[in-house]
């Protein structure tokens, strides 16, 4: 039985089609990927997130964006989506169209179940790659969890972990701290009380 050949795009046609498309879909290797929407807990991190970073001092260079902003990863070729992104000092782009951001410096990803694998792997790898990524954060959407990826002096990665709501992390590149009852605020998780909650009596 013969199988249909598949048709491999060229970045350039990736950011033609992407560009007229009415749902965003990642791009690597020649193949496209349509991205899934993203359910209630997922957004509400990711508004906390941008709601925190906005409202806490950070230096004027840095700016914030949320999950519009594409992202091409020079050293793979990977075109995606973070669910926030940072950019201290002079944004680069691709073009003229200002819509494809070669020069991140913070990215964070809100975990979900069909993405988690990806995002701490693959994507992960891609992401390290870029020369100009200081930090990366991802948060988990199901239980209270955030893991921070720091580049050190000498290309080395750290992590912190962190798991409990009077938990925080700091994010060196844009001089935040996050909290995570921040992060979780009004958002009920199994297991954990939510941030807003008023202690029974």
């Amino acid at each position: 039985m013969s199988t249909q050949p598949k048709t491999f795009l060229t970045p350039e046609q990736y950011i033609e089609i992407e560009r007229g498309a009415e749902c965003k879909s990642e791009y690597f290797q020649g193949e496209m990927f349509a991205m899934a929407g993203a359910g209630w807990v997922h957004n509400r991190i990711v508004a906390n997130l941008i709601g925190r970073l906005y409202r806490q001092p950070r230096p004027s260079s840095c700016q914030v964006c949320p999950s519009d902003m594409r992202v091409r990863v020079r050293a793979t070729g990977l075109y995606t989506y973070p669910d926030v992104v940072v950019v201290c000092g002079e944004p680069q782009f691709l073009d003229e169209r200002r819509d494809t951001l070669l020069n991140p410096s913070v990215l964070i990803e809100v975990l979900s179940p069909s993405t988690e694998a990806y995002d701490r792997g693959r994507k992960s790898a891609h992401y390290r790659s870029l020369e100009s990524l200081r930090e990366y954060l991802l948060v988990a959407s199901d239980h209270v969890q955030a893991e921070l990826y720091t580049r050190q002096p000498d290309g080395r990665w750290l992590l912190t972990f962190a798991d409990r709501l009077e938990d925080s992390l700091d994010l060196q590149s844009v001089g935040c701290r996050l909290a995570l009852a921040d992060l979780y605020e009004r958002i009920d998780l199994p297991g954990f009380q939510p941030a807003t909650a008023e202690p029974s009596l």
